[in-house]
């Protein structure tokens, strides 16, 4: 049997010394592993045990870990996971695939049909978020991949209400909003990492799927899987979304991370004895 399994990052596997959530004594602290450098900065941080777990499980014959995430390709690839090269990865919400480190044009090609028939363009929702973000409290606007538009925010100088409307108004147009952490993402609503996850499930013959995440943009990556978890924190956590099939952990920060890759380990183990 061949069990993929994919898995969000930021704030999933992986976590930035703000996202730690480290509540114990500092003797009692794991030790943790960089696994992110940007700018001779290190930026994102596995405990080792999760580390090395994620390396004995990519390790196995019978498993696919594929990588998940909103970030883009080139932000993706600063990322250094212990164990073999993921020969599958998942970018930009599911509009890049990545296949041993290069991008898939036709994947590429065929979202970009998708997004052309079913959703509002990119222009007109980036101009908008321009138009009505407040200077006082945006940091920076971006584009991702010609694909969706965040920005850069001081969190809790954001209305709650500027939040409200914008998400109705780009619901209105395809589109959904997702706050996490300092950014607030705006991405087309066909835009998905699920979409992704079953492309890969299909060229690998995979029979069963694994999946975590923690916010509003994973939920449909969870719902799609044979089994998922998602952590103690984050949008899912904190709306208490919940699915079947969706396992909520009570565990919350860089913890977390270390359990979500120990049941990726249990099930992958239930699954192939």
């Amino acid at each position: 049997m061949t069990v993929l399994v994919a898995s969000d990052l930021d704030r999933t596997l992986i976590y930035s010394s703000a996202a730690l959530g480290l509540t114990m004594p500092d003797p009692e602290a794991p030790r943790l592993l960089c696994v992110e450098v940007h700018e001779a900065k290190p930026l994102s941080f596995m405990t080792e045990t999760a580390a090395a777990l994620l390396a004995e499980l990519s390790a196995r014959p019978d498993v696919v870990f594929v990588p998940t995430t909103t970030r883009t390709r080139k932000q993706y690839q600063r990322i250094r996971f212990p164990g073999r090269p993921a020969p599958y990865a998942i970018c930009a919400n599911g509009g890049q695939l990545l296949v041993d480190g290069v991008p898939d044009r036709d994947w590429r090609r065929a979202v970009a049909e998708r997004l052309a028939r079913e959703c509002a363009p990119l222009e007109e929702v980036h101009g908008h978020l321009l138009a009505i973000a407040d200077p006082a409290w945006l940091r920076k606007a971006r584009v991702a991949e010609d694909l969706f538009a965040y920005l850069v925010v001081e969190r809790a100088l954001v209305p709650p209400e500027w939040l409200k409307a914008l998400t109705e108004w780009a619901d209105a147009r395809g589109w959904s909003v997702s706050l996490q952490g300092r950014k607030i993402y705006a991405v087309p609503r066909p835009l998905t990492k699920s979409a992704a996850m079953r492309e890969v499930a299909r060229r690998i013959g995979a029979e069963h799927t694994l999946a975590a995440g923690d916010s509003l943009l994973d939920a449909d990556l969870l719902l799609a899987a044979d089994q998922a978890w998602r952590p103690g924190h984050g949008e899912l956590a904190e709306s208490e979304w919940a699915a079947p099939g969706v396992r909520a952990l009570t565990e919350a920060g860089v913890l977390a991370g270390e359990r979500i890759i120990r049941e990726f380990g249990r099930a992958v183990g239930t699954l192939t004895s």
